[in-house]
């Protein structure tokens, strides 16, 4: 059983992050593991934000969400936890794959503001209308996950639908995000080199931190801070240009991913380079065999996103998401194009990839869960 919940807790892992561009909602973690009535569990159990993330996954209709989450520094040494869940959130915190800070306050609703992020609370935030308007505005942005037939649900605290909504990246968050910062503090896992600053900085790997990646800093009296150490940080320069891309499988949108103007990126079944995007794993065998391990590159030229397929049989375009056999436009191996905004890329007939805010969902669908792996004698429904 050890094994299989140390599965699951390593697929949990896989969709956190504090990405501004890859995170679909924020969420304070030690409010979400102590859900008690979403399984009928013990006190506090990281596998309940798997359950909050597949419910996130349904509502959104897009697998491999992500979450930006926050959490007290005390949940590190939680007792209610097991040993094995202390050590994980710790490696989260070590590689920067959640915010770590003494006093959490507001942070998470700052987070949502900057970013547009809606929030997964049971928190009401009736003190903090007046800063954050849009919690009476968007009722849709703060969701409070409950217990439900078939695994958690969300309702809005204050009419409004039911499902997340995203809003606008605030000004300030988009002056934010458009700089790099480092923090002086050294190994800081948010701002500078990550794999540092926490109980296990010692044996965590010194990668280097994406600069697309990095949160927003906390604002502390109108001044840049990192949220962590509580210092002024530094700014570093321009933050480079990114896009974001997802892959469609079936009209089901399955990964975001991100271009910069640093990194391009290749796409195919089973990429060999670095930050290859996969997708063997939502192929089937036609499609297998015709898609090459790496099929297609994406790099960003001067805020133009460049394809080049570089597969064995070709690619396809299909200009403004036209899925009309007459419009689609061939894309021979070696052959570059620039992708126009609504454009898309077609590997295979039911495989594009495209500008993540223009590719369209399809019907409903159950998404790749990331409990599959959980134990069922260590997860009970709760009672009705």
């Amino acid at each position: 059983m050890r094994f299989e919940i140390s599965k699951v807790l390593d697929a949990i892992e896989g969709r956190v992050c504090t990405d501004p561009l890859l995170a679909r909602a924020v969420l304070d973690l030690a409010e979400v593991i102590r859900y008690q009535d979403l399984d009928g569990g013990r006190p506090a159990s990281l596998l309940r934000l798997g359950m909050v993330i597949d419910a996130l996954s349904r509502e959104l209709e897009e697998d491999s969400v992500q979450v930006y989450a926050v959490v007290h520094r005390a949940l590190l040494s939680d007792a209610d936890l097991t040993s094995n869940e202390r050590m994980v959130v710790r490696r989260w915190a070590d590689d920067g794959l959640v915010e770590v800070l003494d006093n959490p306050g507001d942070r998470m609703l700052e987070v949502a503001d900057l970013l547009g992020l809606p929030v997964l609370s049971r928190v009401r935030f009736d003190g903090l209308r007046g800063r954050f308007p849009w919690l009476v505005e968007q009722p849709g942005r703060v969701l409070a996950p409950v217990p439900g037939a078939g695994g958690p649900v969300f309702i809005a605290h204050v009419g409004g639908g039911h499902s997340p909504v995203a809003g606008k990246r605030s000004q300030t968050g988009a002056k934010l995000l458009a700089r790099q910062w480092h923090c002086p503090e050294s190994g800081c896992a948010l701002f500078g080199s990550g794999g540092g600053g926490g109980a296990f900085a010692d044996l965590a790997p010194a990668a280097e931190r994406s600069p697309a990646g990095q949160p927003p800093p906390a604002l502390r009296n109108g001044v840049p801070t990192c949220p962590r150490h509580g210092v002024r940080l530094g700014d570093a320069g321009p933050r480079p240009r990114t896009e974001v891309l997802a892959v469609r499988v079936g009209g089901l949108v399955r990964r975001r991913f991100v271009v910069s103007e640093e990194q391009p990126v290749v796409a195919g079944r089973a990429p060999e380079q670095d930050g290859g995007i996969m997708l063997g794993q939502w192929l089937n065998d036609e499609a297998r065999r015709w898609i090459s391990r790496g099929h297609v590159r994406f790099e960003l030229r001067v805020g133009e996103v460049i394809v080049t397929d570089v597969s064995t049989n070709g690619s396809g375009i299909r200009p403004g998401g036209s899925m009309a056999e007459s419009d689609r436009v061939p894309l021979a191996p070696q052959q570059s194009r620039v992708l126009g905004e609504n454009d898309m890329v077609e590997l295979y007939p039911g495989v594009q990839i495209g500008r993540a805010e223009e590719l369209p969902t399809g019907a409903p669908f159950t998404p790749t869960s990331v409990m599959a792996e959980a134990p069922t004698m260590a997860m009970r429904l709760p009672r009705p």
